[in-house]
């Protein structure tokens, strides 16, 4: 009877153990269609110097939502607006997780981190903060001047490196960073942090930058596990470095700050709307009795996010705009036309001006269209395992949303490869709201970008200045035929050439 009852309990592990891998088979099988895998790397070959490129190209084997394994990490692809659609509309609250790179884990930890925190009552309560108070439109309105005042010191800048008469060329990308540091530095600190008699604001500026070149970088640890302990490029070593000197600087003000509180009994503005970020966060209380608040710790971490998403962004997608506009020179003569047609030349741009200018906001359009600052938005992961569209999505699969490839999709766009504003002129329904899913720079759901309503006024403030105050010419004789308009990823994509401009001063 012994024999009997082992023997049986052994039939019974068999069969639990053969169904185990019949279910695993079954659900593997149920996956979105994709290329075939190698052991152990998976398809990481396959993602080549330019990922949204790649899977693009897959995708018109294989399909609008497809499967990848990168190491042994199981990606989904989203390509199409009409799987985007699915997405966002049918599936946002179980696909709104984080897939957390290892350049993203730190000493800090997540708590503070609207972009890395997984969906939840804390990063809830981040979300309502964004939205409620850092970019709602009454602090937005009252912080006009702050963004005016940037901009206008961006062009004196670039007209003292320019030699005054437009005689030396610049890397104009260089310029919009600095604007965009400058700008938050401004917002959440009021201070000009680039400021040449601040070695903290110069110092801070180097290490935030390092943090985000290390951010932008492949890293082979994210996609095979067992290289994380070895670090073997050694980018979450040096990230943690400069995150540590950069939180110790972001520190040294948050102090000053919480010390004049405390001694003024009380921060030291009141009138709500002049407010800056750093008076929002040591104000605010939360939870259900309002008795939480933010450590300084905590707000260390959203303050190096607010760095370190809105700069990259900024200097991207105003830097493309550039490109295209001198890669296509009848459409710069016909937006600096509008510009000045309406702005007076002796006249500074001011915020109000630009909703004057509807050629221009195409041209932003068309722009984040062809050239989204990140072209799978920020990875995003099943917090539980779904179906989609009639496919199986693992729990803790990374889910890229090619917004890249969504833009230029043929079947979304007519001419998708083509510069053209004019599409935008069209049909000035299509926006980037999060609503029409064909153009999602910004994303689309819960995880969308908060920051849009503040982007929406930098973006075309900037462009609209720049394109009143100076014509432009390409460096060295380069004629626009010959402009190398190809792309490096990094934290956001950028071009893969700097775009070398000689700023002429325009003299009416």
């Amino acid at each position: 009877m012994e024999y009997v009852g082992a023997g049986l309990i052994l039939a019974i592990l068999v069969w639990v153990g053969w169904a185990m891998v019949v279910e695993r088979r079954d659900r593997q099988a149920r996956l979105p269609p994709g290329p075939r895998c190698l052991p152990v790397v998976g398809n990481i070959f396959q993602l080549g110097w330019s990922p949204h490129e790649s899977f693009a190209h897959l995708t018109r084997k294989h399909g609008p939502i497809m499967t990848l394994w990168l190491g042994s990490m199981c990606t989904v692809v989203i390509s199409s607006s009409e799987a985007a659609r699915q997405m966002f509309r049918n599936h946002d609250v179980v696909l709104a997780g984080r897939k957390i790179y290892e350049a993203m884990k730190d000493d800090y930890g997540h708590e503070g981190s609207l972009i890395t925190s997984q969906y939840g009552p804390h990063w809830r309560m981040l979300r309502r903060l964004s939205s409620t108070q850092f970019f709602v439109t009454s602090r937005i309105d009252a912080m006009r001047g702050v963004r005016t005042r940037c901009i206008h010191r961006m062009l004196h800048f670039i007209q003292q490196a320019s030699g005054g008469d437009g005689d030396n060329a610049i890397d104009v990308g260089r310029f919009f960073f600095l604007m965009a540091f400058n700008l938050i530095g401004n917002l959440i600190f009021s201070k000009d942090l680039l400021d040449p008699e601040s070695q903290r604001g110069q110092n801070f500026f180097y290490h935030a930058g390092k943090v985000m070149e290390f951010a932008g970088k492949p890293n082979a640890a994210d996609f095979l596990p067992f290289l994380r302990w070895l670090d073997p490029q050694g980018i979450r070593r040096k990230s943690q470095s400069h995150i540590k000197r950069a939180f110790e600087i972001a520190g040294s003000f948050i102090k000053e700050r919480m010390d004049t509180c405390t001694a003024d009994s009380g921060c030291r503005c009141h009138n709500d709307a002049t407010k800056d970020f750093l008076d929002v966060l040591l104000e605010f209380r939360g939870g259900h009795n309002g008795t939480y608040s933010f450590s300084p710790r905590t707000i260390n971490v959203i303050i190096f996010e607010m760095f370190t998403a809105g700069t990259d962004t900024t200097t991207s997608t105003l830097e493309w705009a550039m490109a295209e506009l001198l890669h296509n020179p009848n459409t710069l003569q016909k937006v600096q036309a509008e510009v000045r047609s309406k702005i007076e030349p002796n006249k500074k741009v001011e915020e109000e001006d630009t909703e004057k200018l509807p050629y221009l906001q195409a041209v932003i359009k068309e722009t984040l269209r062809l050239h989204p600052p990140l072209p799978f938005l920020v990875p995003h992961m099943a917090m539980e395992s779904c179906n989609m569209m009639g496919y199986y999505i693992p729990k803790e699969t990374q889910i890229l949303v090619n917004v890249w490839a969504i833009g230029r999709d043929p079947n979304s766009w007519e001419d998708p490869l083509r510069f053209k504003p004019e599409r935008f002129m069209e049909d000035d329904r299509v926006d980037y709201k999060g609503h029409q899913f064909e153009f999602i720079p910004f994303g689309s759901g819960r995880r969308m970008c908060p920051a849009v309503p503040l982007a929406s006024r930098v973006l075309p403030l900037a462009l609209a200045s720049l394109l009143h105050a100076f014509d432009w010419i390409l460096a060295d004789g380069l004629k626009a035929e010959d402009m190398d308009m190809t792309e490096k990823m990094g934290i956001t994509l950028r071009k893969a050439v700097p775009l070398k401009v000689i700023p002429v001063p325009y003299k009416a």
